[in-house]
């Protein structure tokens, strides 16, 4: 049976120093790293997911995120990134949400967030619940709320209600514009970037009228796959 200390020993059975020490100053974010890569890391959790149940899972998660290990945080996320959850759909979107205020490095608030996709694809409601971070104080939590919605930039031929929400997160968007920290300006192109692969013109749009308020990298990203004709007259 695999429970929290027997998954941290593992973790650990598996350190790199050197790699540890480039990935620490690399994420720059104070706290202790193992030096271990993504796939490794899903090695363990893919087994762990064969020996304890849902619920068993979600405080493994909770556990792995607590120790504030790198390569533990990123095993609970990978936990917790699955479609369907069954009982554990309610407990395992709670858990995100206490994680997402201590979201402080890109990379870990990013394997979080694709487990959280997962959660509101399952619930669109509880997008009610992540707009009320569109104005926290941390940069970090406002990123998050365009990262955990990536999907309904990725959809081809969206239903009426996934158009609503998309509107609603282009809304989000638009917020964010005026924001000048480079991540901020990132993600918001990043939406757009994907947006646009399903929405050409509904990106086009966006950047016609906020545009010129965006940081040039971040309009040149998003228009990054728009065709001639929609880019021709963007304040590229």
């Amino acid at each position: 049976m695999t429970d929290l200390a027997s998954a941290l020993a593992a973790l650990r059975a598996a350190a790199n120093p050197q790699k540890a020490a480039e990935m620490a100053a690399y994420h720059k974010v104070d706290r202790s790293y193992l030096g271990l890569p993504v796939p490794q890391i899903e090695e363990h959790t893919d087994a762990w997911r064969a020996q304890i149940g849902m619920l068993a899972r979600i405080d493994l998660a909770a556990g792995l995120w607590d120790s504030n290990i790198h390569e533990a945080r990123v095993a609970a996320c990978k936990l917790l990134t699955q479609a369907r959850m069954n009982e554990g759909d309610a407990p395992a979107f709670a858990l995100i949400c206490t994680w997402a205020p201590q979201f402080d490095a890109w990379a870990l608030a990013d394997h979080a967030c694709v487990a959280l996709q997962k959660r509101l694809v399952a619930d669109p409601q509880r997008l009610d619940v992540i707009e009320d971070w569109t104005s926290s104080p941390l940069m970090w939590m406002r990123r998050a709320t365009l990262v955990a919605t990536l999907p309904w930039a990725k959809i081809n031929h969206p239903k009426a209600e996934d158009s609503a929400i998309r509107e609603r997160i282009l809304g989000w968007a638009a917020l964010y514009v005026p924001d000048r920290d480079w991540f901020m300006q990132k993600v918001v192109a990043w939406w757009l970037r994907d947006l646009s692969k399903h929405d050409a013109a509904r990106t086009a749009q966006f950047l016609a009228e906020h545009g010129p308020y965006m940081k040039s990298f971040a309009r040149k990203e998003a228009a990054q796959y728009l065709p001639d004709h929609l880019r021709a007259g963007l304040p590229l």
